[in-house]
């Protein structure tokens, strides 16, 4: 068995959790998460409509507080960036199937389009019934 970590956007759930459950996987675990890739946050360079409104209206603008910050000389605002993260664990067959199926339908070409993480899993027990191993994931 494996765990299938994913950090999407916020926006592309619904049709993550759709093409989960087409696949035959509807059994996912989801978090809200913040956080940042290699560009430090810094997503902000034209307007993204996907920005929340919570986020101050100065991030919103050109330029960002980061670009700003780094022609003024003054230390470069980080921004952690508002996510959803989905967990699922599948057999070993069904991975690749998975995996593809959250690409295809997160991959917009944009930076913090995110990032699926692949894990082994030893074993899964069902608490209610006591059933061990793959028995236990579905």
């Amino acid at each position: 068995m494996k765990e299938i970590t994913a950090v999407i956007r916020r926006d592309k759930l619904q049709e993550t959790k759709k093409a989960l459950e087409d696949a035959g996987y509807p059994s996912v675990s989801i978090q809200s998460v913040e956080g940042r890739g290699k560009q430090k946050g810094d997503m902000c360079s034209e307007t993204d409509p996907e920005m929340p409104e919570s986020f101050c209206a100065a991030v919103k603008l050109k330029p960002t507080p980061s670009s700003y910050a780094l022609e003024h000389a003054l230390p470069k605002v980080a921004l952690y960036v508002p996510k959803r993260m989905l967990t699922v664990v599948v057999p070993d067959e069904a991975v690749q199937e998975i995996v593809m199926s959250i690409v295809r339908v997160n991959q917009t070409g944009r930076r913090g389009d995110g990032k699926v993480f692949v894990c082994p899993v030893e074993g899964s027990i069902r608490i209610r019934t006591g059933e061990r191993g793959e028995a236990a994931v579905r």
